[in-house]
């Protein structure tokens, strides 16, 4: 992964400086499988603090759900958060010079769903020092969020209300 990864940025940084003309759409793809991987990435960790709380500390199933956490958390979504977040911020910049009610709101959103990213890494350091001190039910409370973000983002981005 680590290797695609380096390998997306090099030849996105060789497009937009051989031909920047024709980046534009390739920063909106890119955009959008960044997007799809950092929610991916947000509607499972939640699911596995959910199946953790329930595991006893110290078991083999506990630690097997630190390293998942670990990993889905430092490979995919901290990696598709800043991709989002750079690749978003330029479009917003190229393509409608920050302006528009519905790109404000997006980035409110996009800026909620980076808290909930935040609070749900800090999860994830609680979890592996064996320090949660949350509920199974608050875990599938907290899976939620991101989805009703998702679906105000998506509407904004599509519809463009005002």
């Amino acid at each position: 992964m680590t290797v695609g990864i380096a390998a997306l940025i090099v030849l996105t940084a060789l497009l937009f400086f051989v031909a920047p003309d024709g980046f534009y759409p390739w920063a909106k793809a890119i955009h959008i499988l960044a997007v799809i991987s950092w929610m991916a990435g947000m509607l499972y960790l939640p699911r596995l603090l959910v199946y953790h709380a329930d595991a006893e500390k110290g078991s083999v199933q506990s630690e097997t759900f630190k390293v998942m956490e670990r990993r889905l958390l430092r490979g995919i979504i901290n990696p598709a958060m800043i991709a989002t977040w750079m690749f978003g911020l330029w479009l917003a910049w190229k393509g409608f010079g920050f302006q528009g009610g519905w790109l404000h709101a997006k980035i409110g959103f996009v800026l909620l769903l980076s808290a909930v990213h935040g609070y749900l890494a800090g999860a994830v350091r609680k979890f592996a020092e064996d320090r949660n001190e949350k509920s199974a039910k608050h875990w599938r409370m907290i899976n939620e969020i991101p989805t009703l973000l998702m679906i105000a983002i998506v509407i904004l981005v599509v519809v463009k209300p005002f």
